[in-house]
């Protein structure tokens, strides 16, 4: 006889053997559902009926959701633009604007990324894109191994937070409670503050460790810069207005209500085919690359898919074996309130970083922990939602998203698992050592950890731009029984007689 109160953490042990034996995560939440959910069964914690609950979610809630659509849109998008040239074209720019600078060369890398990250959306493109460019320029002007491949990887990361993230997207789908929701819009509104400063804290690194170590990050030899004057400006302008044209399409759209993220993802896919049209001269082969784009936009749909079919069904059996009041009463007691969660839930989550990609983190752990974040965070937003509950839970899911997605981007960084690493090995040079980049990569995660302290700490970062409902006005309470009870405690008046009659029920109600 096993007590019910073992289950959920049972459930979560299972689910570890099960990817440890080799199973692909989908299939191992799967397996570990159906496994426990056989074991409920027999020890009639619920009946057989109950697994009806597991398809009609799958349908209702992963194959009928029009926001898993944008997923394809944005997928599409990113492939197009990878080998599309726009990189290339915008990092050597940037080279030549910021190489008489020490340092400059990092300064276009971090520029650079960020801009391809509101444009992209994935890593593995900018990263690879990046560092055949720029790295081997770094090496040639005798920059700083280290730091040259920390930037990098770094620069690569900021697309999981800069909108339009999937992570973002993601996130969005799975915080969802019966207090408040997280919307596309709402989290990429949150996003762009702390995409924002932590592009600053980047160039800030580069800033003080070209004073303290100006041989680490020299400036660009003269005969390199060969672009001056307005010819360097139009080349700059070139790569920038093409991706402020695609940004406007997908983020624009979103944020001004003109579009939904599925609609604004298509009109970005749209955007990227014609761009990639536009400078068809420099691609060689197109059609290959529409070709290539679609293949693996179906791999990482499916991949997606069955990742959420798979963490359904075991979120089904989780929770009728009372999982999320285990959750709940597990991290609602923890010491220190709400400042204590959020410290358990980070160090949880980039512990589990090491071993788990972000979607299965955002399909298996967010939807346990949102409504525990929602009772615990709501009241700290609370005054500043003018009072508003809902407005205050949806608000306090935003914040919780957006900083778990700032944690999340260490996924792809911290060694030995880091896939921005893997991806840097790849195609760095052999004279790249694996430990320079390895080693590198330790600077960057600290900023990154910083970052999630300075969200934590203050969270009007992510939710100033969020609309602010109208205050709420305290209702006036009225008797609408009409009893004689209330007739005499409440004198009558000339004036009342004459007022208007607002209600009709038993009798008519004088305005007061």
């Amino acid at each position: 006889m096993i007590p019910l109160e073992w289950m959920p953490p049972l459930m979560f042990g299972g689910l570890i053997v099960f990817m440890l034996i080799g199973f692909p995560v989908a299939f191992s939440l799967m397996a570990a559902g159906l496994f426990f959910a056989g074991i409920a069964i027999a020890e009639n914690f619920f009946g057989l009926p109950f697994l009806q609950a597991i398809p009609q979610r799958i349908f209702g809630s992963v194959l009928a959701n029009d926001l898993l659509l944008a997923i394809p849109f944005f997928t599409f998008m990113g492939a197009i633009l990878e080998r599309c040239g726009l990189a290339e074209e915008m990092l050597d720019s940037m080279g030549q604007l910021f190489g008489r600078i020490r340092g400059g060369l990092g300064y276009s890398v971090i520029i650079v990324g960020f801009i391809l990250g509101a444009i992209t959306g994935t890593v593995a493109a900018q990263v690879i894109a990046m560092a055949m460019i720029s790295l081997p320029v770094m090496m040639r002007y005798g920059y700083n191994m280290r730091y040259a491949t920390g930037v990098l990887a770094a620069s690569g990361t900021i697309t999981q937070l800069v909108p339009p993230s999937l992570v973002l997207i993601v996130l969005a789908d799975q915080l969802k409670t019966q207090s408040g929701s997280a919307d596309v819009g709402s989290m990429y509104l949150g996003a762009w503050g702390p995409s924002l400063l932590q592009i600053g804290l980047f160039a800030l690194y580069t800033f003080f460790l070209s004073c303290f170590r100006p041989d680490y990050l020299p400036a660009a030899p003269a005969n390199e810069l060969t672009l001056t004057g307005w010819a360097l400006w139009k080349k700059c302008l070139m790569g920038i207005i093409p991706s402020a044209v695609l940004i406007f399409l997908v983020l624009g759209t979103i944020m001004t209500g003109i579009a939904t993220p599925t609609e604004s993802g298509a009109m970005g896919a749209m955007g990227a085919l014609l761009l990639a049209w536009i400078r068809r001269a420099s691609i060689p082969h197109l059609r290959e690359l529409i070709q290539e784009a679609y293949q693996n936009t179906m791999r990482i749909t499916a991949m997606v898919v069955f990742i959420l079919i798979g963490s359904t069904c075991f979120s089904v059996v989780f929770q009728g074996v009372d999982g999320g009041h285990w959750v709940e009463e597990l991290f609602s007691n923890l010491p220190g309130g709400w400042v204590g969660f959020l410290v358990v839930v980070n160090l949880f989550v980039f512990f589990l970083a090491f071993f788990l990609d972000f979607f299965e983190i955002a399909f298996i752990v967010v939807p346990m922990l949102a409504p525990v974040a929602v009772k615990l965070l709501s009241p700290v937003l609370l005054a500043s939602m003018n009072g508003n509950p809902q407005a205050a839970a949806s608000a306090a899911l935003v914040w919780f998203g957006v900083m778990l997605c700032v944690n999340m981007q260490t996924s792809f960084m911290h060694p030995p698992f880091g896939f921005a690493l893997f991806y840097l090995r790849g195609v760095a040079p052999k004279e790249v050592k694996s430990s320079d980049i390895y080693w590198g990569a330790l600077p960057w995660v600290a900023l990154q950890l910083i970052m999630v302290v300075v969200v934590a700490a203050f969270p009007a970062l992510v939710t100033t731009l969020l609309d602010k409902p109208a205050a709420l006005v305290q209702s006036q309470e009225f008797n609408f029984t009409g009893s004689d009870e209330t007739k005499s405690e409440a004198p009558s008046s000339k004036a009342d007689e004459d007022a208007p009659v607002v209600f009709q029920l038993d009798k008519p109600l004088k305005q007061p």
